[in-house]
C-alpha cells in the first residue's frame, strides 16, 4: 500500500491533539510551490534543512570542547541530533506534530558561528555599530537568504511555522525577535517544545561532557539536587555509584535524561488543562509558554545551570579554548575588513547580490566556518609558509 501526502494529513487531523499543528493547515511558504505526492510539507522542510550546507558544517562547530579535544565530545551537529531526538519524544507524548518539531529542532543552530558561544560573543563585539550578530537571527538568515539551493528564489522556502519556531525559539540562550511572525501570539507547541528540548539536550550532555573530560568533580556533582532525584530514582547512592567509569556516567546521564523528558511531558499537559487549552487558537492566545517543568526540576535545573557555569564553562581549560578562538575570529575579522580582496569571489558576489556592508558580508564568511577551517584559514592569512 503507497501512503500518500494526503493520507498523512488526514491522520494528522485524525490523531494530533486539537491544540497541536497539522500540517495541512500551514500557513504557507513565502514563495509559492507545489505540494510533493508522498512527503508533508513538515517533512519537507526537515529533509531541506538536512541537505544544506550549513547542516553538515555543524559536525566541526564547537558545542564546548574544540573538535581537536577529542572525537567523543558533542559537537554541533550531535547536539542538534540529541535535540531533535528529545523533541520527538516530547511531542509523540503530547499528541503534537512530530515533523513539525523535528523540523525546528534540527534547524535551531544554523546560524552558530565557529567555537561556540564564544565565536558568537566575538562577532557580536567586532558587529558593534553594523547590527551586531546573534545565532538565532544568522539561522533566520540562513534559511530565508544565505542558504542557495532554488534558483529562483534566496532560501529553503520553508513554511511559515517552521520560520516562527526559528525566530521564537527561547532558551536562556537565545535573543526573541519575532517582529515579522505575530509577536503577541505564542509559538506552537512544537516550537515551545523544541525549546525545551534544547535545554534538556545542552544540560544532559554538558554534565556527561564534563565528567568525562575530568572537569566536573563527581563528588560535587552528585551533591546537587538534582543529583540527589537521580540516585534516589536509580537506588544508588554517592558512594556506590563511580561517575568517573564509563557505565556508571552513562546510566546517570541516562536517568537524567529521562527525569527531564518525563517531568517536561507531564508538567506540560499540567499546563494545558490547567489553561483549559482546547485549541491551536487558544493556545497562541496564552500570555506564556505552557511548554515548561514542573517548579521543583525547574529550580533544580536552575542549579544545575549555575554549577556548569561556574565549574565547566569558567574552566581554565575551557577558557584557554575560548580565548584561543576569540583570537583567531579578531584577527580573521580584522584582516578581511582591512583588505576585502582577501575574501572569496563567491563571497563578493554574495555581498553585491544582498546588498549588504562590508563588515555583514565578513561576518557572514566567517559565521558559515567551522573551528577547522578557521584554524586553516587563520593559517593561510597568516603564515607566509602556508598555502593560500
Amino acid at each position: 500500500m503507497i501512503v500518500t501526502r494526503e493520507e498523512l494529513e488526514q491522520r494528522e487531523e485524525r490523531e494530533l491533539a486539537a491544540y497541536a499543528m497539522p500540517s495541512g493547515r500551514s500557513r504557507g511558504r513565502a514563495y509559492p510551490a507545489g505540494e510533493h505526492p508522498y512527503r508533508t510539507a513538515y517533512q519537507r522542510d526537515r529533509d531541506r534543512i538536512i541537505h544544506t550546507t550549513a547542516f553538515r558544517r555543524l559536525q566541526y562547530k564547537t558545542q564546548v570542547f574544540v573538535y581537536n579535544e577529542g572525537d567523543h565530545y558533542r559537537n554541533r551537529l550531535t547536539h542538534t541530533i540529541e535535540v531533535a531526538q528529545i523533541g520527538r519524544t516530547l511531542a509523540r507524548a503530547l499528541s503534537c506534530n512530530e515533523d513539525l518539531t523535528e523540523a525546528i529542532c534540527l534547524a535551531h543552530d544554523l546560524g552558530h558561528p565557529p567555537f561556540g558561544h564564544t565565536g558568537e560573543t566575538t562577532l557580536n563585539d567586532l558587529m558593534q555599530g553594523h547590527g551586531g550578530y546573534d545565532h538565532q537571527k544568522q539561522t533566520y538568515r540562513i534559511v530565508t537568504q544565505l542558504a542557495r539551493r532554488y534558483p529562483d528564489h534566496l532560501g529553503l522556502n520553508l513554511t511559515y511555522e517552521v520560520r516562527e519556531g526559528v525566530v521564537k525559539h527561547d532558551t536562556d540562550y537565545d535573543i526573541v525577535d519575532a517582529r515579522n511572525y505575530n509577536p503577541d501570539e505564542m509559538g506552537t507547541l512544537e516550537c515551545q517544545l523544541s525549546n525545551l528540548a534544547d535545554e534538556i539536550a545542552y544540560n544532559t550532555s554538558d554534565s556527561d561532557d564534563g565528567l568525562r573530560a575530568g572537569i566536573l568533580h563527581p563528588k560535587e556533582f552528585l551533591e546537587l539536587a538534582i543529583s540527589r532525584r537521580v540516585l534516589d530514582s536509580l537506588g544508588a547512592t554517592p558512594t556506590s555509584i563511580d561517575l568517573t567509569q564509563p557505565l556508571d556516567r552513562y546510566r546517570f546521564i541516562r536517568r537524567l535524561v529521562g527525569i527531564e523528558v518525563s517531568d517536561a511531558i507531564q508538567a506540560t499537559a499540567a499546563n494545558l488543562h490547567a489553561a483549559s487549552v482546547q485549541s491551536l487558537v487558544d493556545l497562541r492566545a496564552q500570555g506564556t509558554n505552557v511548554a515548561a517543568y514542573s517548579n521543583e526540576i525547574g529550580e533544580e535545573n536552575k542549579e544545575l545551570k549555575r554549577f556548569l557555569f561556574d565549574r565547566f564553562y569558567r574552566h581554565y581549560r575551557v577558557a584557554r579554548m575560548a580565548a584561543k578562538a576569540d583570537r583567531t575570529i579578531r584577527a580573521l575579522f580584522l584582516a578581511f575588513v582591512e583588505e576585502p580582496a582577501q575574501l572569496p569571489p563567491e563571497t563578493q558576489a554574495d555581498r553585491a547580490e544582498l546588498g549588504i556592508d562590508l563588515h555583514r558580508a565578513v561576518c557572514d564568511y566567517i559565521a558559515g566556518m567551522t573551528d577547522r577551517y578557521a584554524i586553516a584559514e587563520h593559517r593561510r592569512l597568516f603564515d607566509p609558509e602556508e598555502g593560500v
